[in-house]
């Protein structure tokens, strides 16, 4: 028996890096899962390694029809969701002084406008017992050199988990958030210059300031999503989990 057992999940921004390691943590812990993702290329890809415990929605999660869509199938196949972890975001470099109208409009959408429409409207699909994570980072805390509006948007994720937690008191769901640190991914290498001495440096500065003197792998976060989704934290409700080697905790 498997952690997750009998559970149905859903992983938005499910293709690639921390949402696809997650749902394949999920997965091996006995859960089905849906998953979500903007491009149908990559979302399909994803669906063909995951298996046949796996289902995939194109969607993007800042459009609320979308959002409508996905529940509405969620609904149809399994009548039920109990685990959902809010993956679905991203984030580009913009200093003061150069952030435009549009870096700070797609950014919030994605990153705050996609995850609350994307928590409230699966409420009615989930239960007592239920678990709800959403992925913030380390810079809801930790100031970075040109991410300000980005760090913004997950400084209100975690605030949410708060907020919600005391909304949803008497309801048995659970909120709780992960928070990681450099983690090697597909949105980590999008944030340089494409190129792999921009990459390379990009690392090198991370790694720098890591006491465990690495950037993590997206399974070590899935592993820290897995705890969230099942009874291991069943007494854990707005909790910020954070998964950095050490890089802002010291």
């Amino acid at each position: 028996m498997g952690k997750l057992t009998g559970k149905i999940a859903l992983v938005t921004g499910g293709s690639e890096g921390i949402g696809f390691a997650t749902a394949q943590e999920f997965i091996q812990e006995g859960a089905f899962v849906f998953i979500t993702g903007r491009r149908k290329p990559t979302l399909d890809a994803a669906v063909a390694k995951l298996g046949t415990s796996a289902l995939g929605i194109q969607a993007d999660s800042a459009k609320l029809d979308d959002l409508d869509r996905v529940y509405a199938e969620i609904k149809a196949k399994k009548g039920k969701l109990d685990v959902l972890f809010v993956n679905a975001g991203g984030g580009e470099f913009a200093p003061l002084g150069q952030i435009t109208e549009e870096h700070y409009d797609q950014t919030f959408a994605k990153n705050v406008k996609g995850l609350v429409f994307t928590v409230q409207k699966a409420l009615p699909l989930i239960g007592k017992g239920g678990s709800i994570i959403l992925n913030a980072s380390i810079v809801a805390t930790k100031g970075m050199a040109a991410f300000s509006v980005y760090s913004a948007t997950k400084a209100a994720v975690r605030n949410f988990a708060r907020g919600w937690t005391v909304d949803l008191k008497g309801t048995g769901i659970r909120v709780n958030v992960v928070s990681p640190g450099p983690i090697d991914t597909p949105g980590l290498r999008g944030i340089t210059d494409g190129t792999p001495e921009g990459l390379q440096q990009l690392t090198d500065a991370l790694t720098a300031g890591v006491p465990l003197g690495r950037i993590g792998q997206p399974e070590e976060v899935a592993k820290a999503a897995v705890y969230l989704a099942s009874d291991d934290s069943s007494f854990v409700a707005g909790f910020d989990l954070v998964v950095d080697g050490g890089f802002a905790q010291i």
